[in-house]
């Protein structure tokens, strides 16, 4: 009988710290985001990481989520879990930006208990940006890119 060989050991993500990130938003938990388990339940996780992303690129100018040419569209999602997060707590929400390219960008968020450096979940959503009308990809406008260059993690 041959042996067959076991497969790569995936090495588990670690929580990064604070400093990794670029800029914060303030997100409120509420009682409904509490699954039966009594933490945040996972979906909520994706929603905060939508939230921060596009809240950000709308404060900022670059993104017109009524009437803009351009919108995005998520592709790609992806969460590691650290340590639960639970209604009353306060998230702070860290974002950054890994890599840019012709028409997506792809954000990096972390989460974090308030005050805690160390984040309790942290992921990433890949945007593909697309003409609204027709929704077939299109280059970064200029401002879309200079605010991601401002964002990218150093």
């Amino acid at each position: 009988m041959s042996e067959r060989p076991l497969p790569p050991v995936i090495a588990r993500p670690q929580p990064q710290s604070r400093s990794a990130y670029r800029t914060f938003r303030t997100i409120p938990t509420r009682w409904a985001d509490n699954d039966m388990y009594g933490h945040v339940n996972n979906v909520v996780y994706y929603g905060w990481f939508d939230t921060v992303v596009n809240a950000e690129l709308i404060e900022r100018g670059v993104l017109d989520i009524h009437a803009g040419q351009i919108i995005g569209f998520v592709v790609e999602t992806q969460c590691n879990y650290f340590a639960p997060l639970a209604f009353p707590q306060t998230v702070e929400a860290g974002l950054r930006v890994a890599q840019a390219g012709s028409s997506s960008v792809r954000y990096e968020i972390a989460l974090f208990a308030r005050g805690a450096d160390t984040a309790a979940a942290q992921g990433h959503l890949v945007h593909v940006y697309v003409d609204r009308s027709t929704q077939k990809p299109m280059p970064l406008p200029e401002a879309l890119r200079r605010v991601a260059d401002e964002l990218r993690a150093e």
